[in-house]
């Protein structure tokens, strides 16, 4: 709001300018920034339609595991599908991670105290149904995330977008948000609500509905999906944005046998794969284009922490201290991957050391263990179907058993693990992966994701409530700290807390690798997270 009584004066930052928000941005503003991404049941068999030049057809390392409302999906497949099928104001090119306009038309106008930005549609824009995407599509997608019908359940998007306060239509192609604080990285966040039909989704019953038979306004749409029969994916013929599409039609497989994946691009069923075996690089080098990318993507524990003994963290430190990362590393993963120091990754450019990191050290963790009177500790370890996490498991099973500690191994898919294990009382100790850089790559982004709201901290392992607090008000306070020194600060005590607690902790950072034949298939790379994404790809062979 403007202090002087007068209206507040507006800026519209250059065109095709996005990134420079962070910048041009009223001294005030700050500068910060989701399925976790699993797999599910065992593989899927979908067939190419056979067109050629004017077809796609993949394989992915993960299974169908959520629906496709973007206010909530968190799977693999789910969340690599929506970046075809939905836009955003803004969208994150899912590779290389720079922001474009996607259904806006202009850069959004920031008000001089940066507390309010105008956005506008670009003209014409369609569902793939045909019908108009309005600002009321738009200020409803925001709405619904930020204050749903249920507050007890909140949709996972909730925790990114936390700095607005309304989104208000203003007319029918310009949107008005009004934020509870500056934001600098207004551009890049709001790339996480995916506009979606407020027609199909204003009631429970439409959002069911949609959930499994989504509509956007993406250079795609899709036709059909199920866990059997993978992801077919059609040109939208209503589109006429930034990234049209250059095929027909795509053909999603999915499997969680590593020997298929490489099978299908080996047998030219498939021009790309998804996590190439770590023992398959050098092989399929040469013939194929293999990127080998670090990625934040993560090999976690987490526990139920309101349940004895995993609810005392000495315990929960033990284990971890227990873990010869680099063992694991060069076994499992054929040195692909790196052992975890901090919640983020070395590779990040705000990566911090945490000041409790987890070298091995079976010595320490039989002394935490006595420290927590927890004798003869015995579980059962859940894990998900995920290849990484099936090799990784055994091992660290294995090296447990060295400070007395005995854990039985129980894999299955994704859907069933937070669909039935992970709810229940009897739940004690997850191994899973988790990668919500596919929302962006900023600590805040990052953190927010199983640190903030109810889903994970609440839900899932079932953090203190002063721990929940503790976190909550030091991303808060760095979300709205406009010294670059300062946040960072507040986002080291973020980490170290996180890291002291473990309820929720990353073992390993992996090394995303992806194989693709170059000669049937142009203007594609792999992306540095889950997920395969054919934006401008097209057909060569």
């Amino acid at each position: 709001m403007s202090t002087t009584g007068k209206p507040p004066r507006s800026r519209r930052v250059p065109p095709r300018r996005v990134r420079s928000l962070a910048i041009a941005t009223v001294a005030a503003t700050l500068a910060i920034g989701l399925a976790a991404c699993s797999g599910g049941p065992a593989s899927t068999n979908a067939v190419g339609d056979g067109k050629g030049g004017s077809s796609i057809e993949t394989t992915l390392a993960f299974t169908l595991s959520s629906g496709f409302d973007p206010a909530n999906a968190s799977s693999a497949v789910a969340t690599a599908v929506n970046q075809h099928i939905f836009e955003g104001l803004v969208d994150l090119d899912p590779v290389t991670r720079e922001p474009y306009r996607a259904l806006a038309k202009d850069d959004p106008t920031a008000s001089a105290d940066g507390r309010t930005y105008t956005v506008s549609l670009r003209d014409g824009v369609k569902f793939s149904d045909g019908t108009p995407v309005t600002a009321e599509d738009v200020a409803w997608s925001f709405t619904r995330v930020l204050k749903p019908a249920d507050p007890k359940t909140p949709p996972l998007m909730q925790g990114f977008v936390s700095f607005i306060d309304s989104v208000e239509a203003k007319d029918a192609t310009t949107v008005e948000f009004t934020l509870k604080y500056p934001f600098a990285l207004f551009a890049e966040r709001i790339s996480v609500i995916k506009i979606v039909p407020k027609a199909k989704t204003a009631d429970a019953a439409a959002a069911k509905a949609f959930d499994t038979a989504p509509i956007g306004s993406g250079p795609f749409k899709m036709d059909s999906a199920s866990k059997e029969s993978g992801i077919k994916l059609s040109r939208n013929p209503n589109y006429a944005g930034p990234r049209p599409a250059k095929v027909d039609t795509m053909t999603w497989n999915t499997t969680t046998e590593a020997s298929a994946r490489v099978s299908d691009l080996q047998g030219g069923r498939v021009q790309a794969i998804e996590s190439v075996p770590y023992l398959n690089v050098d092989a399929l080098k040469g013939k194929y284009t293999v990127d080998v990318k670090q990625a934040f993507n993560q090999v976690f524990l987490m526990f139920n922490s309101a349940a004895a003994p995993f609810s005392d963290k000495r315990v929960r430190q033990a284990l971890h201290h227990a873990i010869d990362k680099d063992a694991v590393i060069k076994t499992a993963l054929n040195g692909y991957g790196s052992p975890a120091t901090s919640y983020l990754d070395e590779g990040n450019k705000d990566y911090q050391k945490a000041a409790t990191v987890y070298d091995y050290n079976p010595e320490k963790a039989k002394a935490l263990l006595a420290e927590a009177g927890v004798p003869n500790l015995s579980f059962r370890l859940d894990t998900t179907d995920n290849s990484v996490v099936k090799d990784v498991a055994p091992l660290v099973i294995e090296q447990w058993k060295k400070i007395g500690v005995n854990a039985s191994l129980n894999t299955v898919p994704s859907s069933a693990i937070y669909g039935d294990i992970v709810p229940k009382d009897t739940f004690r100790v997850l191994m899973a992966t988790g990668d919500p850089s596919v929302f962006g790559v900023d600590t805040d982004l990052l953190m927010r994701w199983f640190y903030y709201g109810e889903t994970w901290p609440g839900q899932r392992y079932r953090w203190s409530d002063a721990n929940r607090k503790a976190m909550a008000n030091l991303l808060d306070k760095a979300a709205q700290t406009s010294d670059e020194a300062a946040r960072k600060a507040l986002w080291k005590q973020a980490l170290d807390l996180a890291a002291e607690e473990a309820a929720l902790y990353p073992v390993l950072h992996t090394k995303v690798v992806t194989a693709y034949d170059p000669a049937k298939l142009t203007g594609f790379s792999g992306a540095a997270t889950t997920g395969l994404y054919f934006l401008g790809a097209s057909r060569s062979g």
